[in-house]
């Protein structure tokens, strides 16, 4: 049986038996009770008498019983404010019973509740699910599917080394860099090398971006963070990337407003995550930024992070080399050199090197050619 069939059937055994108590909760007031009727001025002279010594309050009737006798006796329940109060004052055993409107108005208000706070419960378990960061144990990324870097690439191989032997280097006083920041133009490959120096080392990695820490609701931010450095340390060693950081780590402002609040909270939750975990816990953040100026001076000072790389755009030696991966089955006419179409590309990003290209053999293709022209190529890029 399915999870949803097993729901449903849940909640019509629930309906049945509400149903079923309500029904015969009526036939044991009206059947089961042998009620004798009497006018309402009987009621009234036995109670002035003082010889009521029980007495039942409903919606509509009053149920009665006289000192002496077995049976009961019912009345209609006349519309006196004052009543009810009577009957108290000169009966011990007095019981009200609320009518069938209020029942019904208490058992809906319960199911009302009921089905919002389970709404607010799947909601919060859906904000802060422990599968929210998924841990990539294989990113399928080395070093030599970067193209450029190698002055990075050289300075993460000790940092590599570290990570799976940092007790060994501990013993020589050597700490690894608890943080990275990578700061460059978007597309110029900040989150391929994070994944490719996870894939080199063979540990794990765990992406996060700005946006994930973002909620309707406060403090789900602040407990994200948490969340996402307590996973690390159960997976070390490990690599957290986390993408548009200036999305997150900006200068914290206390102007009080909501937004700027919350942003205060997950940075002070990034402090102190930050500063919570040991050099040798193997668990190692690398945030990518497009403007360092942009983050809280706090955040990332030296023993947070270390190391402050920048990604340039590709030199003309690494365009040459993303020309040549990214006309990988494409046909491309002779004059559409590497060399010529790097110095057309000086400026540009990668991804904006693959999309030129791309666009480029669209364009071949919608004029019925197979190959794409440098016509083409300028095209691509007025249009990009």
């Amino acid at each position: 049986m399915n999870k949803n069939k097993f729901r449903k059937n849940i909640l019509l055994a629930l309906a049945v038996l509400i149903v079923g108590g309500l029904a015969a909760y009526f036939i044991v007031d009206r059947v089961l009770n042998n009620l004798e009727k009497v006018p309402y001025s009987t009621f009234h002279r036995e109670l002035e008498e003082g010889n009521v010594d029980k007495v039942e309050i409903k919606s509509d009737s009053i149920i009665f019983h006289i000192t002496g006798e077995i049976a009961l006796y019912e009345t209609a329940r006349p519309n006196s404010p004052e009543l009810e109060e009577k009957i108290m004052q000169l009966v011990d055993d007095v019981s009200v019973e609320k009518d069938t409107g209020e029942i019904f108005s208490l058992i809906f208000d319960s199911l009302f509740y009921i089905f919002f706070f389970g709404v607010i419960f799947v909601v919060f378990r859906k904000f802060i699910s422990p599968n929210t960061f998924k841990v990539v144990h294989k990113t399928g990324v080395k070093f030599d599917d970067v193209v450029g870097m190698d002055n990075l690439k050289r300075d993460m191989a000790q940092v590599m080394e570290i990570m799976k032997n940092p007790a060994a280097y501990a013993k020589r006083g050597i700490r690894m860099p608890k943080g990275i920041l990578l700061e460059g133009e978007p597309g110029n490959g900040k989150t391929l090398f994070a994944r490719a120096l996870s894939g080199e080392a063979k540990i794990n990695f765990i992406p996060a971006k700005a946006t994930d820490f973002e909620s309707m609701f406060m403090a789900i931010g602040p407990m994200k963070v948490k969340l996402l450095f307590r996973k690390a340390r159960k997976k070390a060693p490990c690599i957290v990337f986390i993408d548009e950081f200036d999305g997150i780590g900006t200068v914290r402002n206390y102007s009080g407003s909501a937004i700027e609040t919350e942003n205060t909270r997950i940075v002070t939750a990034l402090l102190n995550e930050l500063d919570g975990f040991e050099p040798t816990s193997g668990v190692l953040v690398i945030a990518a930024t497009n403007s360092i100026q942009a983050l809280d001076p706090a955040l990332i000072r030296p023993g947070r992070f270390d190391a402050k790389f920048t990604v340039p755009y590709p030199d003309y030696k690494a365009r040459c080399e993303l020309v040549r991966m990214y006309c990988q089955g494409k046909n491309h006419s002779e004059e559409c050199t590497e060399e010529l179409l790097a110095k057309k590309f000086d400026g540009f990003s990668c991804a904006k090197i693959e999309s030129v290209l791309n666009r480029a053999a669209l364009l071949a293709g919608q004029r019925g050619s197979e190959q794409f022209m440098l016509d083409d190529v300028m095209q691509a890029i007025k249009e990009l």
